[in-house]
């Protein structure tokens, strides 16, 4: 098979891996090609908005496993192709050349064994470091189930590793894919978090929750994201709205992916790790699901009305936080001008803050924005969602990485 064929093959199967993010390296040479110093490559999904290209791949798409949700599950009839270590390292190197990319995103299908898979990658990382001097950003996918010392050999050559947990709960898993099992995941974070260093994963890891293809509520999967950050220190958890490329009587018989829904849950995440909020503030049993029709932070405000409205010049840093339409550079800007300066509702657009949401929720020097026969529920759930209109609209199909 030609390479082309191959990287068409290998690059479409990768797609639906949503956990390709690179922070926090720091990788330098003096001599090769690439790196990740902060003059460099600039990261994806960096806490400063930076991004790099990666070349997404395979390294295989054949599998021993058949989980229900998989496109290359091994009961589907499709192309099967394997990329040999070398051709990696010459798709690799010639794409960055030509300034394609700036980094390789590298997971695989389970190939024989755990092991030998894994044993692969490493190939194929190791000749790409040492024969082709290759210091760009290198995310890889562990394998669940390979041994501790493939881990730590796989752990020294990359910036960023991740296991992907799948589903959020064990029964989901054993549902979708028997052949899996959630300790081996919890064994490598478990490993990832106790050695990780300078040169051992200094970008951290990452993991993926596919979202909708079992009946987990939010509740769930916020409450297994959260121990995971707690836990296993990970940078990132992705959600990845389920797709429906497979039939199966256990499979949900969606029309679209739920991309609204996984928009969500990033929001919420984004609530959980950066404004201090807690899972219990966002959910709980009554309201197990968050609200489709606006945003966590927003629908948070719209159940405690009885915390607003927040006077801009007063309130605590972590008060503003739990405004909607502040963010955390406002928030931080906002607790410096008050230091020099009373505040007008004039400058909090050139602070950043989004008024047409936060005028609902606050007074500056004791002036609401709007009436205050208006402060109530009814009249800012309304307003709210209808200035988020655009957002609401759903999807005809999944986001295309290629």
């Amino acid at each position: 098979m030609e390479l082309q064929e191959k990287l068409k093959i290998l690059a479409d199967s990768a797609k639906y891996d949503a956990s390709c993010s690179s922070s926090g390296s720091n990788r330098k040479s003096e001599k090769g090609l690439g790196n990740t110093a902060l003059a460099g490559i600039c990261h994806s999904f960096a806490s400063d908005g930076r991004c790099i290209s990666l070349l997404k791949i395979l390294l295989t798409n054949c599998c021993i496993f058949d989980c229900k949700y998989c496109l290359n599950r091994k009961s589907n009839n499709i192309k099967r192709a394997i990329f040999t270590p070398e051709e990696i390292c010459t798709l690799t190197i010639n794409f960055y050349r030509r300034n394609y990319i700036e980094g390789l995103f590298l997971s695989s299908g389970i190939i024989k064994s755990p092991d030998y898979t894994m044993t692969l990658l490493i190939k194929t990382i190791s000749l790409l470091r040492r024969k082709y001097h290759f210091n760009g950003y290198i995310h890889a996918k562990a394998i669940p189930g390979a041994s501790q010392n493939l881990l730590k050999q796989l752990g020294l050559l990359v910036d960023r590793l991740s296991a992907n947990i799948e589903l959020p709960t064990e029964n989901g898993l054993k549902l979708l894919a028997p052949n899996k099992e959630s300790q081996n995941v919890s064994h490598i974070m478990e490993y990832v978090k106790t050695n990780q260093s300078r040169k051992y994963v200094p970008a951290g890891q990452s993991t993926q929750m596919i979202i909708g293809a079992t009946k987990e509520t939010d509740l769930d999967i916020m409450s297994k994201s959260a121990q995971l950050y707690h836990t296993f220190q990970l940078k990132r958890v992705f959600y990845s709205a389920y797709v429906p490329v497979n039939k199966d009587n256990l499979l949900p018989s969606l029309e679209h992916p739920p991309l609204v829904r996984e928009n969500r849950l990033y929001q919420a995440d984004w609530l959980l790790r950066y404004y201090h909020f807690k899972v219990t503030d966002l959910l709980d049993r009554k309201h197990p699901n968050f609200n489709i029709l606006v945003d966590p932070k927003a629908d948070w405000a719209l159940r405690n009305l009885k915390e607003f409205p927040k006077e801009i010049n007063t309130c605590s840093y972590y008060d503003l936080l739990k405004i909607p339409g502040i963010g955390v550079k406002s928030a931080k800007r906002i607790m410096q001008s008050r230091k020099h300066f009373t505040i007008h509702m004039e400058d909090l657009k050139r602070m950043g803050v989004v008024i047409k949401r936060a005028k609902y929720f606050i007074t500056c020097n004791g002036k609401y924005i709007v009436s205050k026969e208006l402060f109530n529920k009814n009249f800012i759930e309304k307003n709210v969602i209808l200035e988020n209109k655009d957002i609401l609209m759903t999807n005809k199909e999944q986001l295309r990485l290629f």
